[in-house]
């Protein structure tokens, strides 16, 4: 899948974990964007990190990071949610910056990143990248075709190694924050803001170190329209029963991604897509897809902030405005979670 650069701007990373080196890194080699510098608080793992991708520039700060950076500089920030805040306030006004999703670790903490990124005049965009996922760019291709979405449904039911993000364990909020976030954004994509949201999200026994590993999450649009999101992230039994797969139901026919970034991860398994459209009589047809999740999407995250950076009139899909609106739909799950449900005490059985 290879790319063309129309961009000559100088990418300068913050952070040199494992989802830089596994997604954002290769997704630039990808695309040939150029990243000019890297910074992490172990120098030893931007070093590292730099030499895998031959980048000219490790810093040992991030102010002697935009002491050096060129003018046409972009900052890619993949550090964990406490850490975005902090980060903001080192980098210059006026600035071009992609933030690593969440943004922020709740809703009042993406209120106060949006309101500084806004005071110091930052063009700032949020990865949240899924909606950029080559099969998600294919369904909204589709979807034209199949009159008005019915229902959206996401399903996830993998075994998900929560100890290689070990900043996950003991936080209040891991699950939807961290891992259905996604889902949420890519859903609201497509349908907008909900009314409302039902959720409930749980723990594993054998997790006990993690808030929550499994989620139920519904959107509430009108009476005619259903969204739903179940996410089980304790599937041990083998890849052959695992499933990760979206659903979209239109009026005249519907389309089944099954995403493979999830199933045995991190090696992945391969992703497939299916489309039947009830006006053409040929059934279910295979559509072929090229990428995958990891790494391609994270070229459209990187590309919608460049193309900010190189027209004034541009705004990024994934501008910060928009990621408060899903980082609000996510508050809306943690609280209807802590509200709980209806208890069978409180009905009248007379």
């Amino acid at each position: 899948m290879k790319q063309e650069n129309d961009f000559s701007n100088s990418i300068y990373i913050v952070g040199a974990g494992g989802i830089v080196a596994n997604a954002h890194l290769p997704a630039y080699q990808i695309a040939n964007y150029t990243v000019t510098g890297i910074t992490d608080v172990d120098v030893s793992k931007a070093t590292e990190v730099a030499a895998q991708f031959n980048i000219a520039n490790v810093y040992h700060t991030i102010e002697d990071m935009v002491k050096h950076a060129l003018p046409n500089a972009v900052y890619d920030i993949a550090v964990p949610a406490n850490q975005i805040t902090n980060i903001i306030n080192l980098l210059p006004n006026d600035s071009f910056v992609l933030i690593q999703k969440p943004l922020g670790e709740d809703y009042e903490q993406a209120k106060t990143i949006t309101k500084l990124c806004k005071q110091k005049n930052i063009i700032a965009a949020v990865n949240f990248q899924l909606r950029y996922a080559p099969f998600i760019i294919e369904a909204k291709n589709l979807l034209p075709q199949l009159g008005s979405i019915n229902a959206i449904e996401v399903h996830v039911d993998v075994y998900t190694p929560w100890h290689l993000w070990s900043f996950l364990e003991n936080i209040n909020r891991v699950e939807i924050l961290y891992h259905s976030i996604h889902y949420i954004d890519v859903i609201k994509s497509f349908l907008g803001m909900p009314k409302s949201i039902f959720a409930k999200t749980t723990k594993h026994k054998e997790m006990k170190n993690i808030a929550s590993v499994k989620s139920n999450i519904i959107f509430d649009y009108d009476e005619y329209l259903q969204a739903t999101i179940h996410t089980n992230h304790c599937n041990k039994y083998g890849i052959e029963k695992q499933q990760s797969y979206i659903k979209f139901v239109c009026d005249n026919g519907a389309i089944i991604i099954n995403f493979g970034a999830l199933i045995n991860y991190p090696r992945g398994v391969a992703d497939s897509m299916e489309c039947i459209n009830t006006n053409d009589n040929k059934g279910w047809q295979k559509v072929a897809l090229q990428g995958t999740w990891f790494p391609h999407a994270f070229i459209g995250s990187m590309k919608e902030l460049l193309m900010a950076a190189n027209d004034n009139n541009y705004t990024p899909d994934n501008h910060i405005d928009s990621a408060l609106q899903t980082m609000a739909c996510v508050e809306a799950a943690y609280l209807s979670n802590h509200k709980g449900g209806v208890y069978l005490n409180e009905i009248n059985n007379d």
